[in-house]
């Protein structure tokens, strides 16, 4: 224990748990938010995933924890997952104190939460909409919260949850304590706070902390079809130690991380759809070097708690320019190096231009490594590994071998050559995949068929004009999508129902369980409204056409004729 965590005067019980959880010393968040919170004021936190905020918030309330009959903390998280990571490290920090910590969520049963919650529990950690069915139910009671924690803010935003916050909010005490933790703080977020904290306080990690110079970003131009065969020439080059790819969708994880298997790649894909004990077993077999490569979604790495990643990989660049400085802040961690890489189809050239914008930081073109440079490197690691085992001279049978060989008149340098041969035999089934050349024209025009900036119009792509478009102008005004991979689906509300884009990617986010951010174009009129979707997902979306609604009315989605 170091005088720093002790100089925040927690009480016993917590810095005994801090110190057998061989904490060292406080994160930035950490050393601003947890004096600021043991006072009672309302703070606001900035900062990614991997900065130790669930401790910023967790240590403070726990601090002031008194055993009472009903809740007094409050933790609302977006995802199953975060709400268990969160009630984990929670029941962790406050296990000499006995507080009693409860994890609640859509997707099980309502009999045992309702039971814990009867029998008592001191902080309920849950998603919103199964917290307002506890509420309704009548089994939740919240009169007497003294701190609400607001986790993942954006996420909560993007997954169309602000609604149910606020209700949430509106039935906990007006002089309660809040808390709200965001990686990034959009206006609506900001009208959220205004609406319901009191003059708060802001801890932010800056920046400039966030994209470490230790973190090499680099990217291959390369287009859509090709990236896994890209992929995994670089895998043959980089001396990858873990890796962890970012992919858009649950499917697009799976799909891929089984690719890289065949391929021989060790690889799992980590999401929404796994329980907390089958994410902890994946985890456990990454952090055992059992498997080298997790492919995720960005909402199913909140909260991983990985320090020694060696590569990032962005399978796809994010719409939003801070998604990327949060990814790659998952590696170069610990005062190590890390390496960033972009597989950047033409289409997505703009957005790393917003990239390089935010992060104030060029990003470097590297050329894929040619068939001869990977035949090459082959032939260096196969030299290498001659020369370890040369060095170690365990081999006192093989030598005996050998002398066999020479006996029966065959030639020293044919067998080492003949052995060396054999060694390499698992090369044979690493064919070197297909890259085909990217032409340097997309000066002219994107992928998408809009014109760029040279041409005189400018973009901006990931964020939506209040018709929801992306971009300044229409492109077009037909049922067919017209960008590549995407699906145009037809929605039977528009401007006369007061439907807004917010509605339809939250509903659709939400529901159909897809990242907010891969929901391409959309166009508002005046009885219906249509949404291009990724097309892997485009079933996922139809299928959950009847729980979408705005207010207490439903609206269905169905493929665009």
């Amino acid at each position: 224990m170091t005088t720093d965590f002790l100089s925040l005067n927690l009480r016993s019980e917590l810095t005994q748990a801090i110190s057998e959880l061989g904490y060292a010393e406080p994160t930035p968040i950490q050393a601003g938010m947890i004096p600021l919170m043991l006072t009672g004021v309302d703070v606001i936190g900035q900062a990614q995933t991997g900065t130790g905020k669930t401790a910023a918030f967790s240590l403070p309330i726990l601090n002031n924890f008194q055993k009472q009959k009903n809740p007094q903390a409050l933790v609302l998280a977006p995802t199953r997952e975060l709400a268990l990571q969160v009630a984990d490290s929670m029941n962790e920090y406050g296990k000499h104190l006995h507080a009693r910590v409860l994890a609640v969520y859509g997707g099980q049963p309502y009999g045992p939460q309702i039971n814990n919650l009867r029998r008592g529990v001191d902080v309920v950690v849950g998603t919103p909409g199964r917290l307002n069915d506890l509420l309704e139910r009548g089994v939740l009671v919240l009169s007497d919260i003294k701190t609400v924690v607001l986790d993942e803010a954006d996420e909560m935003l993007n997954m169309g949850f602000v609604e149910e916050v606020e209700k949430i909010l509106a039935t906990t005490p007006s002089e309660r304590q809040t808390a709200l933790f965001s990686a990034t703080m959009p206006q609506r977020i900001r009208k959220l706070a205004d609406r319901f904290m009191r003059d708060p306080q802001t801890v932010a990690v800056k920046r400039s902390t966030l994209t470490a110079s230790a973190i090499d970003q680099r990217y291959y131009l390369v287009h859509d079809r090709d990236k896994t065969n890209a992929l995994t020439r670089l895998f043959e080059i980089e001396p990858i130690h873990s890796a962890l790819i970012f992919a858009r969708t649950r499917a697009e994880t799976a799909t891929l991380a089984n690719e890289l298997v065949i391929r021989g790649i060790p690889a799992e894909a980590i999401h929404g759809d796994l329980d907390q004990n089958a994410r902890e077993r994946v985890l456990g077999r990454f952090r055992a070097n059992q498997v080298k490569v997790l492919v995720a979604t960005d909402v199913a790495a909140r909260g991983l708690d990985i320090d020694d990643i060696s590569h990032v990989f962005n399978y796809h660049l994010p719409d939003d320019a801070e998604v990327y400085v949060h990814r790659i802040g998952r590696t170069g961690r610990a005062g190590k190096t890390g390496i960033a890489i972009t597989l950047l189809a033409p289409k997505e050239k703009r957005r790393l231009r917003e990239v390089e914008a935010l992060t104030k930081q060029p990003v470097k073109q590297l050329e894929l490594p040619t068939p001869a440079e990977i035949i090459k490197h082959r032939e260096t690691q196969t030299v290498e590994n001659l020369k370890v085992w040369l060095g170690r001279g365990r081999f006192k049978r093989e030598l005996e071998m050998v002398q066999e060989l020479i006996e029966a008149g065959h030639d020293p340098m044919n067998i080492a050559a003949a052995a060396i041969k054999i060694s390499r035999g698992d090369e044979k089934q690493r064919p070197i995949a297909e890259v085909s050349d990217v032409k340097p024209d997309f000066n002219r025009r994107d992928e998408r068929g809009g014109r760029n900036e040279k041409f005189g119009r400018k973009e901006s792509f990931g964020r939506r004009d209040e018709s929801g478009s992306r971009g300044k102008r229409e492109r077009g005004r037909g049922a067919t999508s017209h960008e590549e991979g995407m699906v145009r689906v037809k929605i039977n509300k528009g401007k006369m129902h007061n439907i807004r884009p917010s509605d339809i990617v939250g509903q659709i986010a939400f529901h159909a369980n897809i990242p907010g951010y891969t929901i391409g174009k959309i166009r508002i009129e005046e009885k219906h409204s249509f949404v291009d979707v990724p097309a892997d997902v485009v079933d996922q979306v139809i299928k959950h056409s009847g729980n979408y609604k705005i207010g207490k009315e439903k609206f269905s989605a169905v493929k665009a004729n």
